[in-house]
């Protein structure tokens, strides 16, 4: 989806009847479709080809050949066996950028394991990590094991056709979600590979810093995140609290830390005193990064969240009007295009054939009648 934002011809293939099986993944529906849906295909073609038909197998080589980049998600090895696989596209287009998207790699001792975003956050330690202090482990809200395998496979992808037009030559990226998400472990990662030290959930707080986490107001929350000395000094000032900054114990972060727990009793009864609209007001200026924790009506309604141009519009040919979160990067020098819609199952399969792949009518009437691929009757 973002390289169809940035102008990418997508095209997906999907299999006749269900589709992809995020079309399945609701309530809510809007009309028939599922909002997951919705939420991560727009700008996509959609063809509906059966892999399991010879034809459809032909068809799929054709189009490699006209592609700069295929993107595939099957356990390894499965495309190998149907002709799709890296080694024998790549004979025929050395050019070819293919992309492999599993769950734990293309090798290795579990390779063979369906990945799924909640599996691997486990696995990778995510949600060892996530979840109120003392409490269970728990899933992010969004899917952000999948959510940044697909960060990494866009600049991936990125820096092979970087590549590519450099040197001629394609290449076989392996991006999976095990690696991308203990990759993202960061510091985390670090604390225990450096200094052998085993992870805790914290809730909203941060283990290393103090006074960093959400706190109760008199009608919702507000996250204070005071990176540094000055700014506790300023946190202190802002609650009329100036007594703690001659506190020895809290007069440096590593203090802080140390003694967390009297601390921040004290600022969280302070904060229980005022609404959160008033504290935000209270630190306006002050130099301390703070914010409310947004319900997500309150997040479309933020002024910046408009301005960032984070909401898309588009005409959906079975949903209607529809409204989704936008591209989060802009450029100077050119602006996205107009987003065409998510695409039905199979909406443009007569249109990929006849116009990527110049087969003609009779051609195409063969193969639509062979059931090798199905064009839908709605669009």
């Amino acid at each position: 989806m973002i390289l169809g934002d940035l102008g990418a011809e997508v095209i997906k293939v999907e299999r006749p009847g269900a589709g992809d099986d995020t079309r399945a993944w609701g309530p809510p529906f809007v009309g028939t479709e599922s909002a997951y849906f919705l939420s991560v295909n727009r700008n996509k073609k959609s063809i509906a080809v059966d892999l399991k038909h010879p034809k459809g197998v032909k068809l799929i080589s054709e189009l490699t050949m006209v592609c700069d980049v295929v993107v595939e998600n099957y356990l390894p090895g499965k495309l190998d066996k149907l002709g799709l696989g890296y080694q024998q596209l790549s004979t025929a287009n050395p050019q070819i950028i293919y992309c492999s998207i599993s769950g734990y790699g293309q090798t290795g001792p579990r390779s063979q394991r369906p990945g799924y975003d909640s599996i691997a956050s486990a696995v990778s330690g995510m949600m060892h990590i996530t979840g109120p202090e003392g409490g269970d482990p728990v899933r992010p809200g969004v899917a952000m094991t999948d959510l940044a395998t697909g960060l990494y496979t866009h600049g991936a992808i990125m820096a092979a056709l970087l590549q590519k037009q450099k040197t001629g030559k394609g290449v076989h990226i392996d991006c999976n979600l095990l690696s991308s998400q203990v990759s993202c472990l960061t510091h985390i990662a670090a604390n225990y590979l450096n200094a052998g030290k085993e992870a805790q959930r914290w809730g909203t707080a941060h283990e290393s810093i103090v006074p960093y986490q959400a706190f109760s107001t008199k009608d919702g929350h507000i996250v204070v995140a005071a990176g540094n000395d000055k700014q506790f000094v300023r946190v202190c000032h802002v609650l009329g609290l100036m007594e703690l900054t001659e506190e020895p114990n809290y007069r440096t972060n590593k203090l802080r830390v140390t003694h967390r727990k009297t601390l921040l009793y004290t600022l969280s009864q302070r904060f229980l005193e005022e609404k959160t609209d008033e504290w935000l007001r209270r630190f306006e200026g002050s130099g301390v990064p703070v914010g409310p924790i947004n319900s997500i009506q309150q997040v479309f309604s933020d002024p910046q969240v408009k301005h960032n141009r984070l909401i898309q519009e588009m005409d959906h040919p079975t949903a209607g009007h529809i409204s989704l979160p936008g591209p989060a990067v802009r450029f100077s020098s050119f602006d996205s295009s107009g987003p065409s819609p998510p695409p039905l199952i199979g909406q443009h399969t007569v249109q990929v054939l006849r116009d990527v792949l110049s087969y003609s009518d009779d051609v195409i009437k063969t193969l639509l009648e062979s059931g090798a691929v199905v064009q839908n009757k709605v669009s």
